[in-house]
C-alpha cells in the first residue's frame, strides 16, 4: 500500500496539470512560445443599442478566441458617443495608449481618411469598418488598409427599388437621421436614386430629421401628396421616436406607405412589443442570414447572458440582432489573422494580408474579401411588422429577385388589404380642400366635346361633353377613389394648361386639348383619348362631268373588258366561221359579234357547241360587271362630285378664337395675321363662309368631323392635313396621376368602350359622304377572279380550234403532193365540201373522201 499511493498521488498531480491546460485550451509550450498579448481596439456608440451589442458581441468573440488558440488577445474599446469627431479622437487615443495592431468600429472611408492626415502612424493598422453600408474605395499607400464588413450598398438599394417597382409606385420620400457623424447619407441617396429609376420611380423629396424637430418636418411630409417614406438611415431609437410621433400626427393610417432600410430592419430583433405597436404595417428590409445553426445558439445564449448582466433594464429585449453577429465575426476574423501572424518580422503587413484572405464560415454566413469589401451575394429578406413582432413576406436577391411572384400577404398601415397606390391627389391642396379642382374649356367652339350649362333651379353648374364621359370612366377604372370637381375656365386653351402648371386654382384640365410640343413644357399629358391632325374644311360646289360613267371603272378596267371582249369574239368567230354563214364576213363579223354580245343582243346563231361553252362564262361576267356598273353609276349622279377651291398662305382662313390653330397658322403655315379670322362657335362657319368672310376653315379632325356631321351639303375636307398629338387630359409635371389615367385610357379604347363613345359624336344622318378623297371606281380586284376562268375558257376553245384547223390542212396537203385531184362535188353550204380524190382512173370512197377533206 506503502507503494501504491506515491504512484497514485503522481497520476492525481499529472491529471490536474493536463486538465488545467486543458481549460485554458493552451500547453505551456504555447504559453512560453508565446508571451506576447496582442490587442485589438474597439470604436462603438455605447450610447446606442446597436453599440452596446457591438460591444458584448466582441467580448465574447474575444473570450471564445483566447480558449481556442495560442493567443492573448485584449480589446480595449472606446467611446465615440455617436460623434464623427470623438470617434477620430477614439481612435487616435487607443492607437497612441493600447498599442493596438487592428481597429474595429462603426467607421467610414472619409473618417478613415481624415484620421490619417491627423496621425500617419495608423496608416499601417488595418481597419475593420461595421459601418451598416459598405462601399468601395480605392486604396493608397498614405491611408490604413480599410476592410468593409457591412451591407453592399448598391444591393441594399436595389433591394428597396424592387420593392417600390413591384408596387409601382413613382415617386418617394426619403428620409434620415441628421446627426454629426461623417456618414453616407448622401451615397445611399445617390445609389438609391439611380436604382429607382431602373423601375420608373424618383425621389421626389428627402429630407433630414433631428430628434427635437421630427413633428415639424412630417407636418412638412403630410401637406406634399406622395404618400410613400423610405427611412434610409437613422438609429433605432430615432425610428422609435420617428414612428410614434408619426401615429401621433395620424401618418400611420390608411394611404401611407414606410419602408425602412437593413440598417434599422436588422434591430428588429432587438425592439421591444411596445415600439413595434407604433410600427404596424412597417415593411422592412432585413439582410438574411442563418438563425437555426448550433453556431448561433451557442452565441445568442452567451449574448443573452451578457447583455442581462451589462444591461439589467434591457433583459426584456436582450436578443442579438444582425450587428451583433457582424461584429462577432470581424473580431473572430482579426484573431485568426493574428494567429497566423504569430513570429513574423513585418507583422502588420501581414496581418493585413491574413485578413484580406481570409475564407470561412461565420455567424452571418461565408466571408470572403474582394478589394476590400465582402465578396457574397447578400439575401434581403422583405418583412411587415404586424402585432408585436414582423412576418417575413419574401426574400430577395440580385440574381433571383422575389423569391414568390407576388410579395405578401402584406398588413398595411391603417390595415388596407390592397397596397396604397402611393399618393394623395388632395393632399397639397390645403386642409380646407378634399377634392381635385379640374379645368375644364367654358368657351369651346365645339359643345360637343364640352358644355357648361348653369342651372338656375337648382343652382348648379352642370358639365357634359364626349371629354366629360370619357374622363368620367376613366376615373371610374382607377383602382382607388379619386374626388374632383369641375372648374369653368373662361381662357384660352393654353392659359389653361398655364393654369395647370401655376397649381395655384387648377390641379389639372379636361376637354378636347390637343397634345402639342411647346405645351410640354408647362404640363404633362395622359395617353391621347382620340387621334388628331390638323385639317382644312371648304365649301365646294358640284362639278360637272360630261363623260362621268367613264369614271365608274378605273383604267385598267376598261382596258381589260374591252381586251377580253374582242378576244372572246374572235374565237367564237374561229369557231363558227367555216360552219356558220353569219360568220363568213372576216373583221367584220368578228368586231360585231365582239360588241352586240356584251349588250346580248347578237343575232348570229351558234352551231358549234365549243362556242357556246366559250359564251357562257362570258354572258355571266357580262351580267356581273354590268349590274356593278349600273349600281356604282347610280351611287355617283345620286351623290354630287365636290369641287374644292385653292387655298394658299394668301387667303382667308377661319379657326376658333380660344383653340391654338390661329397661332399654329401663323407661326407654322405662315399665313398673314391679317388672314387668319378668329370663329367663335361652330354654328358661325357657315355664315362667315356665305358672306365670303373666309374661303376655308381650320380645325383638329374630331372637330372637323362635327362640324361635317352636323352640316352634310356642302362642305368637304379638303388638302393637306398636319399630325397632331391627339387629345389628352393635363396634369401638373410628374403628376404620378399621369400612368394610371392613360392605362385606363388605354384600357377603354381595348375593349371598345371609347369606339362607342366616337361612334355617338361623330354620328350623323347625312346619307352623303364629304371625303373627296374617296375613289369609287372600281379596279379589276373584285373581278380578277371571273375574268380568269372567262380567259381560260376562252384561250382553251382557241387552242383547240387551232390544233383540228391544223390537222385538217395536214390532210389535205398529203393528199395534193400524191398528185391526187379533188373536185368539189358537194355544195358549198354543206359547210364540209364533199371531196372526190382520183389516183388515175380509181375513185376514194365518200367516206374516205371527207376524211381526206
Amino acid at each position: 500500500m506503502a507503494r501504491v499511493l506515491p504512484f497514485l498521488v503522481g497520476i492525481l498531480l499529472s491529471y490536474m496539470g493536463l486538465s488545467k491546460a486543458g481549460a485554458n485550451g493552451r500547453d505551456d509550450n504555447c504559453t512560453k512560445s508565446h508571451p506576447l498579448i496582442w490587442s485589438i481596439g474597439g470604436i462603438v456608440d455605447l450610447g446606442s443599442r446597436v453599440g452596446k451589442e457591438k460591444e458584448i458581441a466582441m467580448e465574447i468573440a474575444i473570450n471564445d478566441s483566447n480558449k481556442s488558440t495560442c493567443s492573448k488577445l485584449a480589446l480595449p474599446v472606446r467611446n465615440s458617443s455617436g460623434s464623427s469627431a470623438r470617434a477620430a479622437s477614439a481612435v487616435l487615443n487607443i492607437v497612441k495608449n493600447e498599442q493596438v495592431q487592428a481597429i474595429i468600429g462603426t467607421l467610414t472611408s472619409s473618417l478613415v481618411e481624415q484620421i490619417s492626415e491627423i496621425d500617419n502612424s495608423t496608416k499601417d493598422i488595418p481597419i475593420i469598418s461595421l459601418a451598416p453600408f459598405a462601399m468601395y474605395t480605392p486604396w493608397s499607400p498614405q491611408l490604413p488598409p480599410l476592410i468593409h464588413m457591412g451591407s453592399n450598398i448598391s444591393l441594399a438599394t436595389r433591394c428597396i427599388a424592387a420593392v417600390v417597382g413591384h408596387f409601382r409606385w413613382r415617386k418617394v420620400t426619403a428620409i434620415y437621421e441628421q446627426n454629426n457623424r461623417l456618414s453616407t447619407e448622401c451615397c445611399f441617396l445617390t445609389h438609391l436614386s439611380d436604382s429607382l429609376q431602373v423601375v420608373d420611380s424618383v425621389i421626389d423629396h428627402h429630407s433630414s430629421f433631428s430628434r427635437t424637430a421630427i413633428e415639424e418636418e412630417l407636418k412638412k411630409l403630410k401637406g406634399k401628396s406622395n404618400r410613400v417614406f423610405i427611412l434610409t438611415q437613422s438609429s433605432i431609437e430615432f425610428a422609435v421616436l420617428l414612428f410614434d410621433k408619426a401615429k401621433q400626427m395620424g401618418m400611420m393610417r390608411k394611404g401611407y406607405v414606410w419602408i425602412v432600410s437593413n440598417e434599422i430592419a436588422n434591430l428588429f430583433d432587438s425592439v421591444d412589443s411596445q415600439s413595434f405597436s407604433t410600427m404596424q404595417g412597417v415593411i422592412g428590409i432585413k439582410t438574411d442570414y442563418i438563425d437555426s445553426s448550433k453556431s448561433f445558439r451557442e452565441f445568442k445564449l452567451k449574448f443573452r447572458h451578457k447583455y442581462r448582466i451589462a444591461y439589467p433594464e434591457e433583459e426584456e429585449f436582450s436578443n442579438p440582432s444582425f450587428f451583433a453577429l457582424q461584429a462577432y465575426d470581424a473580431t473572430w476574423v482579426v484573431a485568426k489573422a493574428i494567429e497566423k501572424s504569430q513570429g513574423r518580422t513585418n507583422r502588420e503587413k501581414f496581418l493585413t494580408t491574413n485578413i484580406h484572405s481570409t475564407n470561412s464560415k461565420g455567424l452571418t454566413g461565408e466571408i470572403t474579401f474582394k478589394r476590400g469589401t465582402l465578396l457574397k451575394e447578400e439575401t434581403f429578406q422583405i418583412i411587415n411588422v404586424v402585432g408585436k413582432s414582423y412576418n417575413a413576406i419574401a426574400l430577395w436577391s440580385l440574381n433571383s429577385g422575389f423569391s414568390v411572384g407576388e410579395i405578401g400577404p402584406i398588413y398595411w398601415p391603417g390595415g388596407m388589404q390592397k397596397a396604397p397606390k402611393g399618393w394623395n391627389s388632395t393632399a397639397s391642396l390645403g386642409n380646407e380642400r378634399k377634392e381635385m379642382r379640374i379645368g375644364i374649356p367654358a368657351k369651346g367652339a365645339f359643345e360637343q366635346f364640352v358644355r357648361v350649362d348653369y342651372d338656375h333651379n337648382l343652382n348648379r353648374t352642370n358639365v357634359t361633353g364626349f371629354s366629360v364621359y370619357v374622363f368620367e370612366k376613366v376615373v371610374r377604372r382607377l383602382p382607388y377613389h379619386l374626388p374632383y370637381i369641375f372648374v369653368p375656365f373662361n381662357g384660352s386653351y393654353d392659359e389653361l394648361v398655364e393654369q395647370v402648371y401655376n397649381k395655384k386654382t387648377l390641379d389639372a384640365a379636361v376637354g378636347d386639348t390637343s397634345i402639342m410640343a411647346k405645351r410640354y413644357r408647362f404640363a404633362d399629358f395622359s395617353q391621347p383619348y382620340l387621334d388628331s391632325r390638323l385639317v382644312m374644311v371648304v365649301p365646294a360646289k358640284p362639278a360637272g362631268e360630261k363623260l362621268h360613267f367613264t369614271k365608274v371603272f378605273k383604267k385598267e378596267m376598261w382596258a381589260t373588258l374591252g381586251a377580253l371582249s374582242v378576244f372572246i369574239g374572235f374565237v367564237v368567230w374561229l369557231i363558227e366561221r367555216t360552219e356558220n354563214p353569219d360568220f363568213e364576213n372576216h373583221l367584220g363579223a368578228m368586231l360585231w359579234f365582239s360588241v352586240t354580245v356584251l349588250f346580248s343582243v347578237q343575232k348570229e346563231a351558234l352551231r358549234s357547241n365549243l362556242a357556246r361553252i366559250v359564251l357562257a362564262p362570258w354572258f355571266f361576267a357580262i351580267l356581273i360587271v354590268g349590274a356593278s356598273f349600273s349600281a356604282i353609276l347610280s351611287s355617283t349622279s345620286t351623290v354630287s362630285q365636290l369641287k374644292q377651291p385653292v387655298i394658299d398662305q394668301n387667303s382667308m382662313v377661319g379657326c376658333d378664337r380660344n383653340s391654338f390653330i390661329c397661332s399654329h397658322l401663323v407661326d407654322e403655315l405662315n399665313f398673314k395675321q391679317v388672314n387668319v379670322k378668329e370663329i367663335d362657335s361652330i354654328d358661325d362657319y357657315p355664315e362667315a363662309f356665305k358672306t365670303k368672310y373666309i374661303a376655308a376653315a381650320f380645325f383638329v379632325e374630331p372637330h372637323a368631323k362635327v362640324f361635317l356631321a352636323k352640316y352634310c351639303e356642302g362642305y368637304t375636307m379638303a388638302g393637306p392635313t398636319y399630325q397632331l398629338g391627339g387629345f389628352g387630359f393635363v396634369f401638373p409635371k410628374g403628376s404620378p396621376l399621369v400612368n394610371d389615367i392613360s392605362e385606363a385610357i388605354l384600357q377603354l379604347s381595348e375593349n371598345g368602350e371609347l369606339n362607342e363613345l366616337e361612334k355617338g359624336i361623330f354620328s350623323s344622318n347625312c346619307s352623303s359622304s364629304n371625303d373627296l378623297d374617296q375613289d369609287p371606281s372600281l379596279g379589276l380586284g373584285p373581278f380578277s377572279g371571273l375574268f380568269s376562268i372567262t380567259g381560260g375558257i376562252a384561250l382553251s376553245a382557241f387552242l383547240i380550234t387551232m390544233f383540228r384547223q391544223l390537222r385538217n390542212r395536214r390532210r389535205v396537203s398529203s393528199c395534193l403532193d400524191s398528185t391526187t385531184t379533188i373536185e368539189e362535188i358537194g355544195p358549198p353550204s354543206s359547210g364540209l365540201s364533199d371531196c372526190q380524190c382520183e389516183r388515175g382512173n380509181s375513185t376514194l370512197k365518200k367516206d374516205t373522201q371527207l376524211e381526206m377533206c
